[in-house]
């Protein structure tokens, strides 16, 4: 029981020390994932690029994978791209064994202490995440070190030792013994980088040669596959396409291996680090990650095909989607990349707003109420869509975020609540138009022409704040800014000749109050959209 208890320790400092050096490396290059993320394209050589720096920063595989499975659930990968980015994460999650694998327990707690020291006295936050960096580097070397103690017992015990030096025998049954194991160990965990660092531990200790380990490894890859296929349960069945493939690219590859390359991996790691068990079980990992990846990279298409040939594409799945399109709770264990969705949801949010009101006026102008019906059903889409973006931003702002995150995450609740409130709006101005139709109600060619006019410049304003916000393009907010004064003085000069043609009893007193109402509104969309360009310059400025 003791060497159970100190090996999951030492696992627990590794585990704590790996999510804490991904912290830190995911802080200080949030900026850079988000670029990562953006040069995203067709070229699938490009995806396994960004799959392996994706997962060398987060140093998880599984978090890149299911992250994928959130990309596609969300329709902005394609299934071509997302296996391209899973062979690259695999070959990024080698990187933390090669880290594991090299002696450096003895400088490990200088590390702590030093970078501790540093992340207590600066208020740099660059600093202070580099800091988080060496900390959780420092951590896991500890308890690399915790689980070799725990482990060095069992050189004593004959039957541990045998069983695992059978599993490097060669033989069908001892292969397929090793790769379950390695299988098996991985899914419980959830993690293969952790069953890695005890598989490094047992072979620092001499207690697992390469012979043995290689099957183990091969059986933690396909073991990795089950965090993303669990998290498939309840994404569409693109995604689910997307987590099998995962699955396919694994089990193919430990196949290829086993037959062609086992023998020759095992020569190449022996003549690279000779006497250095740890090394060679790192390189063999490596090695095969690599070579999977150019083997199976090109078949790629095929993959797709297989898995789109397993679970057919349903009619329901081909229809366009309406409302949340881009967030994906899968996507909040990288923040930096939860953010970049959630501005994208929420200029999802501000083009269906957009589209509302133009339905909205054209109802009224061309006394069309089938129009002003699609509105109607926009508006209760808009609000859902308020709902869910909000519910999101509370889950995102109780992650580990930098000072600027926080920033754009707070920010983010003031520009969703605007953006409804055009969408109210516009459902208001719908509800005019309707009251116009049923009550064939005339106005004046100088009161369209006027409100035509104010539509106008309103349009102008709420389209270029969404641009703004897309963009970040201050020179476009400051016009907004500016042209929110010319909106208001044109609601009050447009109010009082509109009131002064009542007095005349120029025009319907119903008409009249129609007229005052919809220039109400319009002054309240002016006034949301020169919210969200204080918001786009608020956000510039810091």
């Amino acid at each position: 029981m003791k060497i159970l208890f100190e090996l999951l320790g030492g696992l627990g400092l590794f585990l704590y020390g790996m999510t804490i050096m991904g912290d830190g490396l995911e802080k200080s290059a949030g900026d850079k994932m988000k670029r990562i993320i953006e040069v995203l394209t067709s070229n699938r050589v490009m995806a396994v690029l960004v799959g392996a720096l994706v997962t060398m920063i987060i140093q998880s595989s599984s978090a890149t994978t299911v992250m994928v499975v959130g990309f596609v659930n969300a329709g902005i990968m394609n299934l071509v791209q997302a296996t391209g980015v899973i062979m690259g994460a695999n070959i990024g999650t080698t990187i933390t064994a090669q880290i594991a694998s090299l002696k450096l327990t003895e400088i490990a707690p200088i590390v702590v202490g030093l970078s501790v020291g540093v992340w207590i006295f600066t208020n740099n936050k660059k600093v202070k995440n580099v800091a988080e960096i060496f900390i959780g580097f420092g951590i896991l070397f500890i308890g690399m070190d915790f689980m070799k103690h725990a482990v060095k017992p069992l050189r004593e015990y004959e039957g541990f030792r045998t069983m695992l030096l059978s599993f490097g025998k060669g033989t069908f049954t001892d292969s397929l013994m090793a790769i379950f194991t390695g299988f098996f160990v991985t899914a419980i965990i959830q993690s293969s980088s952790a069953t890695t660092g005890i598989l490094i531990a047992l072979a620092s200790e001499g207690l697992l040669p390469i012979e043995a380990s290689l099957p183990i490894i091969f059986g933690t890859n396909i073991g990795t596959c089950v965090t993303a296929m669990l998290s498939s349960i309840g994404a569409n069945r693109t995604a689910k396409r997307a987590a099998f493939i995962h699955f396919m690219f694994n089990v193919f590859g430990t196949l290829i291996f086993m037959l062609l390359f086992k023998n020759i991996t095992i020569t190449m790691v022996k003549h690279i680090s000779p006497d250095n068990a740890a090394r060679q079980l790192a390189n063999a990992h490596t090695f095969f990650n690599i070579a999977n990846t150019l083997l199976l990279l090109p078949f790629a298409t095929l993959l797709v095909k297989l898995a789109n040939k397993i679970m057919p594409v349903k009619d329901f799945e081909i229809a366009d989607k309406i409302g949340i399109k881009y967030l994906d709770d899968r996507m909040l264990e990288t923040p930096s990349v939860a953010i970049v969705q959630v501005i994208k949801e929420t200029l999802n949010m501000g083009n269906l707003v957009l589209d509302s009101y133009k339905k909205a006026m054209d109802a009224f102008f061309e006394r069309n109420e089938k129009l002003a019906h699609e509105t109607f059903e926009i508006e209760k889409t808009i609000n859902s869509m308020e709902r869910e973006i909000a519910e999101y931003l509370v889950k995102l702002s109780n992650k580990s975020l930098s000072a600027k995150q926080n920033e754009i995450v707070n920010g983010l609740f003031n520009t969703i609540n605007d953006i409804e409130r055009v969408g109210d709006h516009a459902d208001n101005l719908a509800e005019l138009a309707v009251f116009r139709v049923d009550n064939k109600l005339d106005f004046s060619e100088q009161a369209i022409s006027e409100l035509k006019a104010m539509h106008d410049r309103v349009m102008k304003s709420y389209t270029q704040a969404i641009l703004a916000l897309r963009t970040g393009d201050t020179n476009i907010a400051k016009r907004i800014i500016e042209r929110e004064g010319e909106i208001d003085h044109m609601e009050r000069s447009l109010r009082a000749s509109h009131i002064e043609r009542l007095n005349k009893q120029q025009c319907m007193p119903t008409s009249g109050v129609i007229f005052l109402d919809i220039i109400s509104n319009l002054e309240r969309i002016g006034d949301h959209a020169d919210n969200i360009a204080l918001a786009v310059m608020d956000a510039a400025d810091k």
